[in-house]
């Protein structure tokens, strides 16, 4: 499949979305792995990859390299390999000197990146077999910059200074993984200005799968997908939330330093799960773990639209005490999966994904929209 194949086909279209967080993508990874064993299976066809699949594939930070790497073609078994194999090489500790800025280097995960996508591939290389848009944040406008190789995009015209099509790939990638405090921010020349970017995560857009949808319909973009219950299906991959991060907390530790390290991640949460209500309230949800006590899951539920816009089934895992135990891993420490770095613990995060995918990932949710 090319891109120009996509543009032309008609039928059901089908989009998939993935969150950011780190090294937690490993549990993203292997739910990935089931849906792709699941179409292969259904198809009828072994090495079945998920861009004979997707239409338009979108990420944040961890995402956009998943992302990235399915949209180029790769099977997941290749993605699980990547992440095993320079886990610890994109969480290479800074030096002393330059850790109050920021804990990890980045010279080598972009050394990495430069290798498996090409240091020459460009947004806009014909090797991207499916549409593909990942999430930036340009700290020097303070804004958050959801960049896609859609042709038919404004800023993808040849003619244009800043034509996003001729950026470099892994240079993108690498701009939406600069998590701050965490890695060094990424420095991108468009057209004849030079921008610094830094992590898609801390914009509304953690959780991309709204706005790709937007991406896929609205008339600025120029793709107009049609809509609909059995026209569009829309797949969003999380890498596990934690709403009792912080059950022990006092009144007393809400100091300057704790806020200046929380708010971030709360924003950042409840823009996640703002992206998903929004896909559940204007999607017909097939799965999808329950957003909060007052609303459930919206299985079932109705909204302002009737009928659905598309059909949505969200993949995700409560990283808590009773999240683990339903998946029967109460042995594994919640507090050691949440972190971002956490590379000591990829086969735990390995192990919750597949838990994840055997029980949450289901052939009916594909049954409308086969391979």
């Amino acid at each position: 499949m090319s891109i120009e194949t996509i543009l032309q086909k008609t039928g059901p279209r089908k989009l998939l979305a993935l969150d950011g967080g780190g090294i937690r993508g490993m549990l993203t990874i292997e739910v990935l792995a089931r849906i792709e064993k699941l179409l292969a299976d259904v198809k009828g066809v072994p090495d079945l990859v998920l861009a004979d699949y997707f239409d338009y594939i979108a990420g944040t930070s961890t995402g956009a390299i998943i992302a990235t790497c399915l949209a180029l073609g790769m099977p997941v078994a290749k993605v699980r390999d990547f992440y095993r194999e320079n886990g610890p090489a994109m969480f290479d500790r800074a030096a002393l000197l330059e850790m109050y800025r920021y804990r990890f280097r980045d010279d080598k995960l972009a050394d990495r990146l430069k290798k498996i996508f090409g240091a020459d591939t460009t947004l806009g290389s014909d090797r991207i077999r499916t549409l593909l848009m990942m999430v930036l944040r340009n700290a020097t406008t303070d804004s958050p910059w959801p960049l896609s190789n859609n042709p038919r995009a404004r800023y993808s015209r040849a003619d244009h200074p800043g034509c996003n099509l001729k950026l470099p790939l892994w240079q993108l990638v690498r701009a939406s993984t600069a998590a701050p405090t965490f890695f060094p921010p990424e420095s991108v020349r468009v057209g004849t200005k030079e921008f610094i970017f830094v992590d898609g995560g801390v914009t509304m857009y953690n959780n991309p799968s709204f706005q790709l949808f937007l991406m896929a319909t609205v008339e600025p973009y120029n793709l107009c997908w049609p809509t609909g219950e059995d026209r569009m299906l829309v797949v969003s991959v999380g890498t596990g939330t934690s709403t009792a991060a912080n059950a022990d907390l006092q009144p007393s530790d809400l100091n300057l330093l704790y806020n200046a390290g929380s708010v971030p991640s709360a924003l950042m949460t409840a823009a996640l799960n703002e992206q998903d209500f929004l896909c559940r309230v204007f999607g017909k949800c097939l799965a999808g773990p329950q957003i909060d006590r007052e609303v459930g899951n919206m299985i079932g539920q109705g909204g302002p639209i009737a009928p659905k816009l598309f059909t949505y089934v969200r993949y995700n895992v409560e990283l808590d005490r009773a999240g683990l135990e339903a998946l029967e891993l109460d042995y594994m420490n919640p507090v050691d999966l949440r972190k971002l770095d956490s590379i000591e613990h990829t086969d735990d995060l390995q192990e919750v994904g597949r838990r994840v995918g055997k029980t949450q990932v289901k052939a009916s949710h594909f049954q409308n929209f086969p391979p």
